[in-house]
C-alpha cells in the first residue's frame, strides 16, 4: 500500500516565512482592536472649528436673506414674476405696451398710472421693486439702434415673421396656426405657449410685434352652451370642462364669471385667458 504524500511540501525556511507571515498578521489586527484610531482634538483646534462653524451659519443666514424675494426692476420684469407677484394679464399688457413705446417707468407712482394696479397690491409689489438711477440724456445723443415701428402681431404675415432670426419657415407657421386657433393674439404674452419658441426667440418677437388691435372673440354663453363648445376654448381640457358643468348644475346658473375661480380644481392660473372665450350673460 502507497502511503500519502502532500502535492505541497515546504522547506523549513518557507515554513518559518508562513509563521512570520501570520504573527504580523495577528499583530496588526491586535493594535487595531486594542488602539483608538480617533485622533484627540485640542481645545484650541475646537475654538477654531466653533469660529468656523459661526462664520459659516452667518454666511448661510444672509445668503438666505437675500434669495428670500430678490427685486426686479419693472422696466424688465418678466411675465412670469409678474403673474409670481400677482398681477393680471391686462395689467402686464400695460406694462409691455407701454415699453414698445420706448418709455420708462421710473417710480411706484408711475408704475400704478401705467398699469393700474390697485393700491393694495401695489403695497405688495413695492418692495419687489429696484429702480434704476436715471441721468439726464446729453444733447444730441442718438439711439445706437434705429427705432422700427411695431408690427400687430395679427396682422403680422408669413414673411414678417420669418425676418425675426431664429423664426423659419415651419415656426412662423405653427404662429399663425396657433392665432387661427386663438381668433387671434389677445396678448402677445401668448407667444410664450406657441409649442417650440423658446424664451429667446419670444423676447426677440415682443420687440418686433405688439397686439394693437384686440380679435373680436365671439364669447362662448356659459350658461346655455352645450358641453362641447365650452371644451373647444383651447385652454379647456376635458376634465376642467367637466368640473365647469358640474358646478353649473350645482348652481343652478353662474352669475359672474369670477365664480370659476371657486371651483376645486379650477386651473386659477388659466382664468384670464380663459375668460376671453366665456361671458356669465
Amino acid at each position: 500500500m502507497k502511503s500519502y504524500k502532500p502535492h505541497f511540501r515546504y522547506n523549513k525556511r518557507q515554513r518559518n516565512g508562513v509563521f512570520y507571515l501570520l504573527l504580523l498578521i495577528a499583530s496588526l489586527q491586535a493594535f487595531y482592536y486594542y488602539v483608538d484610531s480617533s485622533t484627540p482634538v485640542l481645545e484650541d483646534e475646537k475654538g477654531d472649528l466653533q469660529a468656523f462653524q459661526d462664520q459659516w451659519d452667518s454666511l448661510q443666514k444672509a445668503q438666505k436673506k437675500v434669495f428670500k424675494g430678490y427685486q426686479v426692476n419693472p422696466n424688465f420684469l418678466t411675465d412670469a414674476k409678474g403673474y409670481e407677484l400677482g398681477m393680471s394679464v391686462l395689467e402686464l399688457d400695460r406694462l409691455f405696451l407701454y415699453r414698445k413705446q420706448q418709455k420708462w417707468i421710473r417710480t411706484l407712482a408711475d408704475f400704478q398710472k401705467v398699469t393700474q394696479v390697485s393700491d393694495s397690491l401695489l403695497n405688495v409689489l413695492a418692495p419687489n421693486f429696484r429702480f434704476p438711477v436715471f441721468y439726464a440724456a446729453k444733447k444730441n445723443t442718438k439711439p445706437k439702434v434705429p427705432l422700427r415701428p411695431a408690427i400687430d402681431i395679427n396682422s403680422a404675415t408669413q414673411e414678417d415673421l420669418m425676418a425675426v432670426r431664429g423664426i423659419g419657415q415651419q415656426l412662423s407657421k405653427r404662429i399663425l396656426s396657433y392665432k387661427k386657433l386663438l381668433g387671434g393674439f389677445s396678448t402677445i404674452q401668448q407667444l410664450h405657449e406657441v409649442w417650440g419658441l423658446d424664451s429667446l426667440v419670444v423676447h426677440k418677437l415682443k420687440n418686433q410685434f405688439v397686439v394693437a388691435d384686440l380679435p373680436a372673440i365671439d364669447k362662448i354663453p356659459i350658461n346655455t352652451a352645450t358641453f362641447k363648445e365650452v371644451l373647444s376654448i383651447v385652454y379647456l381640457d376635458y376634465k376642467t370642462t367637466k368640473l365647469i358643468f358640474s358646478y353649473k348644475d350645482s348652481v343652478g346658473n353662474i352669475e359672474k364669471l369670477q365664480e370659476l375661480k371657486k371651483i376645486d380644481g379650477f386651473p386659477v392660473e388659466k382664468y384670464d385667458r380663459i375668460a376671453l372665450y366665456l361671458r356669465a350673460n
